[in-house]
């Protein structure tokens, strides 16, 4: 691997030298494929616009999510920005690279969770957008158009990702490959019209089935929080370790949404049913009510009540974009038409 590891590395500065003057360009393309804008973005997006294609996307997100952390947690993967100092390779060429603000996270590296969940969620959204373009238009260019798009943005967040050194090339490949085959899978088994239990079921049992394995590894000696330690040593400023890029808060997420889409889905079965113009200020008053709650500062200490309240924040995320805001405007546009 430490072939690998050292050519990737060459080619993180060599892109870095290139295109070192598009940094703002490649830090907005790395938020963009971070799984909490699939979340907070692309779920809303798209739920106003198809609610089955959104459901499919909240679900799409965190099971992917949930399933990047158990191989992250298997296959311990380093990262470009402490691999580079623990490795001590480089003594006498140091490469030429820089962190910046995205770097530092703090689980392990493989595979790319920003490939893997862009590559799962966005399948969802480019297939369910192709299908129709070619049911409308029956133009096979047409409905391609979404498909090259796929493979544009599948491209854009890796390469974002080695720029500024939070992964190797061959984990964003796996990411984008394991993300891809996830998207086709689960876009077919979306749960819809399952009961709240089977919701409850299966965010409580990811939940703590994956705090055994984590239990069960550190009887056996693996110290799964190696990564922490790492990234803490070699980030270039300790303010860009954040708790909300830790393993569990990752866990915490996906296990919250998949309960909060439980709970959406039990207080309005079917969703409401608006007209575009209405969805699309659903779409906006949803979208705003999701940046206050992701701005929200949540207490770092004690660690176990930030993931309680992380947890909870997530809850409420499907509630904000199912039924409080078009709830809200259902009632307002149907008394406005009785009147």
């Amino acid at each position: 691997m430490e072939a690998i590891h050292t050519q990737g590395i060459w080619m993180a500065e060599s892109l870095q030298q290139r295109t070192g003057s598009h940094e703002h360009v490649w830090q907005v393309v790395t938020h963009m494929g971070d799984p909490k804008a699939a979340f907070l973005l692309v779920f809303p997006f798209t739920y106003f616009i198809s609610k089955r294609a959104g459901v499919a996307v909240l679900w799409v997100a965190a099971v992917s999510e949930w399933l990047n952390l158990v191989f992250k947690w298997m296959l311990f993967g380093e990262r470009p920005f402490w691999w580079i100092g623990e490795s001590r390779l480089f003594v006498n060429k140091q490469p030429k690279v820089n962190q910046f603000s995205s770097t530092c996270e703090t689980g392990p590296g493989s595979p790319s969770g920003h490939a893997m969940v862009t590559a799962a969620v966005w399948w969802v959204v480019v297939s369910s957008l192709g299908s129709y373009l070619y049911k409308r238009t029956h133009s096979v260019t047409l409905s391609a158009a979404p498909y090259l798009f796929y493979v544009n943005m599948l491209v854009a967040v890796g390469l974002s990702r080695i720029f500024i050194l939070a992964h190797f090339p061959h984990q964003v490949i796996a990411g984008s490959i394991t993300g891809f085959i996830l998207g086709l899978v689960l876009s077919r088994r979306v749960p819809e019209g399952r009961p709240l239990l089977f919701f409850c079921c299966l965010s409580f049992g990811l939940l703590f089935s994956t705090l055994l394995l984590h239990a069960g590894l550190q009887q056996l000696g693996i110290d799964l929080s190696w990564s922490i330690a790492l990234a803490k040593k070699w980030c270039s400023r300790t303010e860009w370790i954040r708790l909300d890029t830790a393993p569990f808060s990752s866990l915490t997420r996906d296990c919250g949404a998949l309960l909060g889409l439980g709970l959406a889905e039990y207080w309005k079965p079917g969703g409401w049913p608006l007209p575009w113009a209405p969805r699309a200020l659903s779409l906006a008053m949803s979208s705003m009510g999701l940046y206050h709650v992701n701005r929200l500062a949540l207490p770092v200490q004690p660690q176990a009540l930030f993931y309680g309240m992380f947890f909870v924040k997530f809850v409420i995320v499907p509630q904000i974009v199912m039924v409080l805001v078009p709830g809200m405007i259902y009632l307002f546009t149907h008394k406005k038409k009785e009147d």
